[in-house]
């Protein structure tokens, strides 16, 4: 096998079922790098932490851990890829994600909602999280404000047009099958979903493998 590293053939075995690459002198067990590559594949292939514990017979928070890395990786990525890109003209559009126990909520409100700005430029779409809505003191101002929002979200004119809407859908439906997302670790759902819909399966993989074995 190539080396995970270097991607170099120059590689040899170990006395301990190890090998070692002659070029970048990494030492690596063929046994966990083959496990490493089963694990990336089923995250790509919306595999949740649980299934793929069970699938690989592998201790559930070994794979949550590497799960919440590779979430930490692809939003590093994202960022990178797309502020060192020139971009094209971009649409843009804000949308508030509300978690389960709030769409039950008939009085449910904006100012407890998560706060995304979406663009879709370079045939990719990027999002950033933005700040959550400041709440007035004053109930009536509180609510009028609110209302308010709800007709004037910021978007560009075409945003419409633009994946942005179908990104928002599958925004939606992918965090579906989680128990609840906690908003401190959202950001990084939130990318996950962000590279998966941006990236074909099988790109996916190589751009995860290049990534953790960076």
């Amino acid at each position: 096998m190539n080396c995970p590293y270097c991607k170099s053939k120059r590689v040899y075995n170990l006395k301990d079922n190890y090998k070692k690459c002659s070029v970048c002198k990494r030492k690596f067990s063929p046994k966990k790098i083959n496990t490493d590559l089963r694990v990336i594949e089923l995250f790509c292939n919306n595999i949740n932490a649980n299934k793929c514990a069970k699938i690989l017979n592998v201790n559930y928070r070994t794979i949550q851990n590497r799960y919440s890395l590779f979430r930490k990786l692809i939003a590093y990525f994202l960022e990178n890829e797309h502020y060192s890109s020139i971009l094209d003209n971009s649409s843009y559009e804000e949308y508030y994600y509300f978690t389960k126990r709030q769409k039950r909520d008939k009085k449910r409100s904006l100012y407890k909602a998560i706060n995304i700005l979406g663009f879709y430029s370079n045939r990719k779409v990027f999002t950033l999280l933005m700040p959550k809505l400041t709440k007035y003191d004053r109930g009536e101002d509180s609510k009028n404000f609110e209302d308010y929002l709800k007709w004037h979200k910021i978007y560009s004119h075409y945003a419409y047009a633009t994946p942005l809407s179908v990104f928002w859908k599958y925004l939606e439906e992918s965090l579906k099958k989680y128990k609840g997302v906690d908003e401190e670790n959202f950001f990084y759902y939130l990318k996950e979903c962000e590279f998966k819909f941006n990236y074909l399966q099988n790109k996916q993989i190589e751009i995860l493998k290049d990534l953790y074995y960076t």
